[in-house]
């Protein structure tokens, strides 16, 4: 489906990321982990990005994509919107998908790869599914977290919800992880991990570097989704 909508919302998420809601055109179905195509006009031309809904399917009034802003023209066209300013809006698009269909799962996100996988654990807490959900966000410092707020709140609602944080330029305060993901989190925080199906999604060097992981691990390739951000 392709449509021109007009921006409801916009929510601040952290210093550097702003979600845009948009109202949910009839028929616009998608699952839970999928991507638009999000068309603006920058500097005279129409560029188009590709970028995960960090809504869920289960919410039925908008939807919603959420973007690091970077600082390039496509994201400063972004930041000076305004609620009523529209965009043309495509899809959905994209395979790392999950409606419950598997016991256990495991999220690795990096930065702003949260998005679908913050639509995956609205999905399955909004639908009560019992499908067993361990998410394991990297990121720098305590005010990167995006989401954070709406992650503790599921996973304090959501008894089959882990969420794991871990950071690499963490302040003293920060308790918890301190590194980026490595063989050494994924075992301790997820014990069972043999028997569970890997999600990954964040820039391309993070994805590739969680798939020789998980290759080390003896994590077979049929058993891995994963999603790359490019032009973020």
């Amino acid at each position: 489906m392709k449509f021109e909508g007009q921006i409801l919302e916009i929510i601040k998420r952290t210093h550097d990321a702003k979600s845009f809601r948009f109202p949910r055109p009839e028929g616009f179905d998608y699952k839970p982990g999928q991507y638009i195509l999000v068309s603006l006009t920058v500097e005279g031309s129409v560029v188009t990005k590709p970028l995960s809904l960090s809504s869920s399917p289960s919410e039925k009034d908008h939807i919603e994509f959420t973007k690091k802003l970077t600082g390039h023209p496509f994201s400063n066209v972004l930041d000076n919107m305004n609620i009523g300013d529209s965009a043309v809006i495509s899809g959905p698009f994209g395979k790392m998908t999950f409606e419950g269909e598997h016991e256990k799962i495991v999220l690795l996100s990096g930065g702003i790869g949260i998005t679908p996988m913050i639509s995956i654990c609205k999905y399955c807490t909004d639908m009560h599914l019992d499908a067993n959900i361990v998410l394991i966000y990297s990121n720098r410092a305590e005010n990167d977290l995006v989401f954070r707020k709406e992650l503790d709140e599921m996973m304090h609602s959501n008894n089959n919800l882990k969420i794991v944080y871990t950071l690499t330029r963490a302040s003293e305060s920060w308790i918890g992880h301190r590194e980026r993901i490595s063989e050494s989190i994924i075992i301790n925080e997820v014990p069972d991990y043999r028997r569970r199906r890997f999600y990954i999604c964040g820039p391309p060097e993070m994805v590739h570097s969680m798939e020789e992981t998980l290759a080390s691990m003896n994590i077979q390739k049929e058993m891995i989704k994963k999603e790359l951000l490019t032009g973020y």
